[in-house]
């Protein structure tokens, strides 16, 4: 029988999956249903060393001899400082450690209990990967607690070997041991450059031939990447690709771009028709929310994600390989290597999507980028702002010409505007930036900068505050909390622009956007300019709603 704490269930599963054999065990109290659990099973080797310091250096005289990771592990308190010079020492050598501390409950430390010091990060920068576990309470909990323990024990040799340190929180009541069976864990892989990669490369390759349901979706890429003819046609035609205009020209074909809008409109027995079996990744930051909805519901069976940092990236919560490497020399070494056989699952992502139109509104935010995306010279760069600007952007198809830049590795309002402006001062092409009031004044000083070019061209959406946040729901009928949420405003940035220099034109209706547009797309006027498109957030998220309400009404009622 095991313990019946479920983070001890996932460590010692995952200690076992990953085939980790030697088990360094010290006496102590509160690590005892860990060590019963370890005690066990006859896949560990147990060894009992009293003195966790001798015990550290015992662990790594195992490890040296094979080179494969070896777990000591110890109560909580200063037996875990005990350990630190062999941790440093397997630092500074390279030698693969795994150190598993329990420790007493968060509410407890420094509170003059007995046996605890704050043993989170314990060991600094000495250690490779240092992680705290979650008493688990719900599936999340048990998702992120597998997530941490399979990113601490790859790390014991990725980029070289050394140690990690498991730090494993243990509430009274701490000796219950009631449970028959270790649970299924998900086991996290990861191919570390081409030479290991290929000593693995058919039981990938079968692995990936045995799905039929395949799809590949692009996150944000800041590159253009233009695949060989003869890839596109061998790739192709295997997977349903979905990518966003912050994606690029990254994907061999022409990809789905409008799926948001596309999962939103289906049905619950579409979504579970169209749910992948296995999801590749690549690239960063994935905008629609309606995806990462859909595939944490409708889980993969597999979901690799490809990178040359190789680092864990488990967006939809089922990830079961990394492949660390350049994700276009991946898909292009795979592309002869896929079976030639009929696959209707790309055509029927394809053809769903083909037949959700494209949205046209009456004057508002969304409506008036949409025009301007439509209206757009090519080449061109175009830079999104964050929230509801970069959302609203992605409902609309763009020229492949045209470049797309926005800040989404923190998804912050701050710095758009002068990010934006730093690039312009560099490039030949017309930049345009569609950015909100929020954005814009929080970053107003980018215009008080004396290498503005005439190449820069601002559309700055007003609502007087943000319309994302204005949106979030509870708040319908609290007008006061509403107001202080989204920085309901009344300012213009009328005088700021002039005296910066800029072209400024203020606009409340498509007759006024009109006649700005000549202007605004020209390469021949002498000024940078802005356009400051006045709209009513009340008014445009209610039209939002409306056009997404329809849209799944009239899927449904096809679909009867």
């Amino acid at each position: 029988m095991y313990s019946d704490k479920r983070n001890i269930l996932q460590l010692v599963a995952l200690l076992k999956a990953h085939e980790i054999k030697n088990m360094v065990i010290c006496p102590g109290g509160w690590n005892a249903p860990i060590v019963h659990t370890l005690a066990q099973l006859p896949d560990f080797t147990c060894y009992p060393i009293t003195d966790e310091r001798s015990a550290g250096f015992f662990a790594l005289g195992l490890s040296q001899h094979g080179g494969n990771p070896t777990a000591v592990c110890c109560t909580s308190g200063s037996a875990l400082l005990n350990i630190y010079p062999a941790v440093a020492e397997a630092f500074y050598q390279q030698i693969p450690l795994i150190i598993i501390s329990a420790d007493k409950g968060a509410a407890l430390i420094n509170q003059n209990e007995e046996q605890t010091i704050p043993q989170t990060n314990v060991f600094g920068n000495m250690v490779k990967c240092a992680v705290t576990l979650p008493e688990i309470q719900n599936d999340e909990d048990e998702w992120y607690c597998n997530r941490l323990i399979n990113e601490a024990i790859l790390e014991t040799v990725h980029h070289g070997k050394g140690p990690v340190h498991i730090n494993v929180p243990i509430s009274e009541p701490i000796y219950r041991f009631g449970t028959k069976l270790l649970p299924e864990v998900r086991v996290i892989t990861r191919y570390q450059g081409l030479s290991l990669y290929e000593r693995d490369y058919n039981l990938l390759i079968d692995r990936l031939n045995a799905y039929q349901k395949r799809m590949v979706i692009v996150g944000q890429m800041n590159l253009i990447y233009l695949f060989e003819k003869k890839y596109v046609k061998a790739l192709y035609k295997h997977f349903a690709w979905l990518s966003e205009e912050l994606s690029n020209q990254t994907t061999p074909g022409i990809p789905i771009y409008n799926f948001d809008s596309a999962i939103y409109a289906m049905s619950p027995e579409q979504q579970n028709a169209m749910t992948p079996e296995l999801v590749i990744t690549y690239g960063g930051h994935i905008v629609s929310s309606q995806l990462k909805k859909f595939l944490r519901k409708h889980k993969p069976k597999e979901h690799w994600h490809i990178s040359q940092d190789g680092n864990i990236m488990d967006t939809f919560g089922c990830l079961t390989t990394v492949i660390e490497m350049n994700p276009f020399e991946f898909l292009e070494k795979i592309a002869f290597l896929l079976d030639n056989r009929i696959n209707n699952y790309p055509l029927m992502w394809e053809n769903y999507c083909k037949t959700i139109p494209e949205p046209v509104f009456e004057y508002s935010e969304m409506g008036v980028i949409g025009k301007l995306l439509k209206s757009l010279p090519t080449p061109c760069t175009l830079h999104l702002a964050n929230s509801s600007t970069v959302r609203y952007a992605q409902m609309f198809r763009l020229d492949t010409k045209v470049e797309v830049l926005c800040n989404r590795g923190v998804n912050a309002m701050e710095g758009i505007l002068s990010t934006a402006i730093g690039y312009a001062v560099s490039s030949d092409k017309p930049n345009f930036v569609i950015i909100g009031d929020m954005s814009f004044f929080t970053d107003m000083n980018a215009l008080w900068n004396q290498h503005i070019k005439s190449n820069l061209r601002i559309l700055l959406i007003n609502n007087e505050g943000s319309e994302q946040l204005h949106n979030l729901p509870g708040m319908e009928d609290a007008e006061l909390s509403r107001a202080l949420v989204c920085g309901k405003h009344h300012t213009s940035a009328k005088a700021w622009a002039e005296d910066r220099g800029f072209d400024y034109i203020k606009i409340t209706n498509y007759d006024d956007m009109e006649a700005a547009l000549p202007d605004f797309i020209s390469e021949n006027i002498q000024h940078p300019m802005i356009i400051e498109a006045w709209t009513d957030k009340v008014s445009d998220t209610t039209m939002l709603r409306k056009y997404f309400h329809t849209l799944k009404d009239s899927k449904q009622n096809n679909n009867q």
